[in-house]
């Protein structure tokens, strides 16, 4: 009997260390050790999606197409038998973005392609955060699973497994922050559009007739590299997605890593298995000069949310070009470039890994360049994509840790600790700049 009792005791004892090992505990990046404990709950294959909400999917979704170079290749609305939201897929290599927007209300939701999509929730989603990001959306190995294993360890079911549209393939979804679900997908490797229900629409080979030298479409975008999100209280919602993921710590930073004299965030990045999936969360920071850009997101979005997605592309300089091309004629403009001296500071660290031509090219540009212990990073950063001072986007080049597989190592080059205090001084700028003018007497 003292044998059976104490056996119970070291396994009750065992548990709560096993749990206070998962509790994530901020050291700063100086003090960060990376490690891989390949500690994934379920299967993750990669980011499938990101679903965006609104309440015109078909004019957000051409406005994204343009701006971004990515296709709309498939659809699901009235024309389609969809009476309960319109949504169109927007798809450039391995890149999918999605925009819903509901119809009127109907009490029936046989015909929607995507189960979980509730017309209330939509409407109250969007009169909050604005547009934004409901969904991101991972491909795995089981999503029946997936969702079992989450919701064990401390998740918050949101919907449940459920097969698509005459299909046996799954989507469940989980609370991640705020109102953002992280979905669940798998059964789909053969599937050849999107998901089921949704039609397939025709390639058109976009081009600029105005210009002689007229080029297509695609701007070379090619998949999400991380998606961050903002929450009021980092410890907690770390560990809350780290225990019911099993997802590790990829990296960390605190305000004196990346603020400013003048504001600043905690931040940390978690990773999957493969470190494919890179899902990074930001708090603010209290007491300086000026409000945290986080806790003004925070207070804009109404609440915690998705605050930027990291688009990769092969070639920056290309992709920024044809950006910078489409920014006054309805695409998305970039945060004002660093100052002549950032560049010339530039030499000095990358002048090993980028070429004079590449490093001009950046100045030309207002690319931030930043690397650590292992590869390269490129970053530029949009003004936000709408009119709240709340979600902006990244476009993103990696350089470097090309493993024997020929595939890139995920997270090379860092997450830009050497840009963050640039990025900051510029968004304390533009929000200066929309800040009510003081009109004399």
């Amino acid at each position: 009997m003292a044998i059976d009792e104490k056996s119970g005791s070291e396994r009750e004892r065992s548990s709560r260390e096993e749990e206070e090992e998962r509790r994530f505990k901020l050291v700063g990046h100086s003090r960060f050790v990376r490690s891989n404990p390949r500690s994934d709950r379920f299967g993750v294959k990669g980011f499938h999606h990101v679903e965006f909400w609104c309440t015109d999917a078909t004019n957000v979704s051409r406005r994204f197409s343009w701006g971004l170079g990515l296709p709309l290749v498939a659809k699901s609305d009235l024309s389609t038998g969809n009476s309960v939201h319109a949504s169109y897929l927007l798809r450039s290599h391995h890149l999918r973005f999605l925009f819903s927007a509901p119809y009127y209300f109907t009490t029936s939701s046989s015909s929607a392609s995507i189960p979980s999509f509730d017309h209330r929730s939509a409407r109250s989603f969007s009169a909050s955060h604005g547009l934004a990001v409901r969904a991101i959306a991972l491909l795995v190995d089981d999503a029946d699973h997936a969702f079992r294993a989450s919701v064990s360890h401390g998740a918050r079911p949101s919907f449940p497994p459920t097969p698509l549209v005459d299909s046996t393939a799954l989507i469940a979804e989980v609370h991640l922050y705020g109102d953002v679900v992280l979905r669940y997908l798998s059964g789909l490797d053969s599937e050849p559009v999107f998901l089921p229900g949704f039609e397939s629409l025709p390639l058109i080979n976009h081009r600029h007739h105005q210009d002689e030298r007229s080029e297509e479409m695609e701007l070379g975008l090619r998949r999400v590299d991380h998606a961050v999100g903002n929450v009021w209280k980092l410890e907690e919602s770390v560990s809350y997605v780290k225990s019911f993921t099993g997802f590790h710590e990829f990296a960390e930073f605190v305000a004196e890593d990346v603020g400013t004299a003048e504001s600043g965030l905690n931040s940390a990045v978690l990773a999957n298995n493969e470190e494919t999936v890179l899902l990074p969360m930001n708090e603010p920071v209290y007491g300086t000069k000026r409000k945290s850009q986080i806790q003004t997101y925070l207070e804009h979005n109404e609440g915690e949310g998705v605050q930027h997605l990291a688009l990769a592309t092969n070639d920056i300089f290309r992709t920024l070009r044809g950006m910078r091309r489409r920014g006054a004629m309805g695409g998305f403009e970039f945060m004002p470039a660093p100052p002549p001296t950032y560049y010339s500071n530039l030499r000095k660290r990358a002048g090993d890994v980028l070429s004079e031509e590449q490093m001009s090219e950046c100045e030309e540009l207002g690319v931030l360049v930043d690397r650590d212990d292992q590869g390269t990073l490129l970053q530029i950063f949009t003004k936000p994509i709408g009119d709240r001072p709340t979600m902006f986007l990244e476009i993103i080049q990696r350089v470097g840790c090309i493993g024997e597989d020929g595939v890139q190592k995920g997270g090379c080059g860092g997450f830009g600790k050497g840009n963050f205090s640039e990025l900051f001084k510029s968004i304390e700028d533009y929000e200066k700049t929309l800040e009510p003018k003081s009109i004399d007497a």
